[in-house]
């Protein structure tokens, strides 16, 4: 047949979702973070009156309603795709996993969608001390989104609480289990922290490149000094909640950890590979650089500790694509060490007093500035493709899950996503770096906003806008005497 050359249906079902979820993903962990960023600096501006803080609001203001709205375009796809590509597993996971969204819309969507036009528009119209309320919320509802999200993928990773019925089906036993299942805790610190530092540098970055071109600007000293206290505080706690995970992740899920270390026999003291190749065929890593027990140090804390091997399993039972996790996995570490590194010089600098002066640094800021975002991405990368082959894991396998569909249907809708995301997001995208390429500036302003249009009445015409001193409400000519 003409389309024989396509993929097969689960293939591109896989990569549409894979595809759609890291565009997605860009946004709520830039967000998450960029939320609190603005109810810190609201706090700053109400406990100490400087001005610098409110245009440092209003300036990432206008940056967060982009990203927030571009944040829920794309998210909307997800529920979309679970029906149409992933209807087995939609069916067999809904009693467990249609409660958790739905509480993520009650919870969550609800109470930002309530207080995020008041916190874009209502600070000259509610008053402060309710406009800063409303901004905490809007903070507070990303961390209940995230928590409700987490918590459901996590429910995937390390499935609790449930009982199967003969048809396949998940059934909710104990939802205190299944809401804070073995990997949630540290699924939810480790990637809440990681947007927080995808903030942190994102402003670092802006911050460092304004200071290129003008050092004295304060709002910009501003904007640069915080992201890089962040970035020193939050990066080394990335590090060790990191190591928390790691160490749930050997238990509950050891092929994982197997395929991120390059691992395929089970050893003690097994050497970190710093550099290899998986091969699959051959069930062996070519090692390139790797530093002797240091894996096995790490993951058990022992210096003779055992660690798995991806040997201990059949091959359909290991990840499908050891390489990418392998990789994923090493982008995601050599990302956060170098974010860690750069908030341990900015501390020697700034006690120098040349943190806002020295070229080099600021330089590497700026390159930094989207480490964040690369690094979030290739974790999620290493945890959702480590967990293949299931989508429950040990469960429901991932080829189980899909929707009795043909492939060219799965490649029409791919196809079209692909087009509609590069236009609409590529748009969104460009916008966003216009207003990151302008300084913020005294008296900013912060979103444009439009003459309200009143619920009850008459709407005002123009007529009535101009009518002068003498005209009636209806715009009748001034009387002549």
């Amino acid at each position: 047949m003409a389309l024989d050359w396509l993929p097969s249906a689960l293939d591109l079902a896989r990569f549409q979702f894979a595809f759609t979820i890291t565009f997605h993903f860009l946004f709520p962990a830039f967000t998450i973070g960029l939320a609190s960023f603005l109810a810190v600096l609201e706090a700053l501006w109400l406990s100490t009156g400087r001005a610098v803080y409110l245009d440092v609001f209003r300036y990432w203001l206008k940056v967060f309603a982009i990203a927030f709205a571009m944040g829920v375009v794309s998210g909307v796809v997800m529920s979309y795709q679970i029906g149409t590509n992933w209807s087995v597993f939609a069916d067999r996971t809904g009693n467990v996993l249609g409660p958790v969204m739905g509480y993520e819309v009650l919870t969550a969507f609800f109470l930002e969608a309530g207080f995020l036009g008041i916190m874009l528009f209502g600070l000259e119209r509610v008053g402060k001390k309710l406009h800063f309320a409303a901004t905490c919320l809007v903070a507070i509802g990303t961390l209940i989104s995230a928590f409700w999200i987490l918590s459901a993928n996590s429910w995937m990773h390390t499935p609790a609480g449930h009982s199967i019925l003969p048809d396949g089906r998940f059934m909710p036993e104990d939802w205190w289990a299944i809401v804070f299942n073995p990997s949630f805790p540290f699924r939810f610190a480790h990637t809440v922290t990681g947007a927080y530092l995808t903030t942190a540098f994102i402003v670092g970055g802006v911050a460092a490149f304004h200071l290129l071109r003008d050092s004295r600007n304060e709002r910009t000293r501003t904007m640069f000094s915080m992201a890089m206290w962040m970035a020193a505080i939050v990066a080394p706690m990335q590090i060790v909640l990191g190591d928390f995970h790691g160490l749930n992740t050997l238990e509950h899920q050891p092929q994982k950890v197997a395929a991120m270390e390059g691992h395929w026999e089970r050893q003690r003291g097994a050497p970190l590979i710093l550099l290899g190749q998986p091969d699959m065929a051959a069930e062996e890593t070519h090692v390139l650089l790797e530093i002797p027990r240091l894996s096995g140090l790490i993951l058990t804390h022992e210096w003779d500790g055992e660690t798995p091997g991806l040997k201990d399993v059949p091959p359909e039972e290991r990840p499908t694509n050891v390489p990418l996790v392998f990789w994923a996995f090493r982008v995601m570490v050599g990302l956060g060490t170098a974010m860690a590194t750069l908030g341990l010089l900015s501390l020697g600098l700034r006690w120098r007093g040349r943190l806002y002066d020295t070229r080099w640094f600021l330089r590497a800021a700026l390159v930094m500035g989207p480490a964040g975002l690369v690094a979030v991405t290739a974790g999620w990368i290493t945890t959702e493709a480590g967990r293949q082959p299931y989508t429950v894991y040990g469960l429901l396998r991932t080829a189980d899950s899909v929707s009795p569909l043909a492939a060219p249907a799965v490649g029409a809708s791919l196809l079209a996503f692909i087009v509609v995301y590069f236009i609409v997001f590529g748009a969104g995208v460009w916008f966003l770096f216009r207003l990151f390429g302008q300084p913020p500036h005294v008296a900013e302003e912060g979103p444009e906003e439009t003459q309200p249009i009143r619920t009850s009445g008459i709407t005002p015409g123009p007529a009535m806008h101009h009518a002068g001193p003498h005209g009636s409400a209806l715009g009748d000519s001034p009387k002549r005497h």
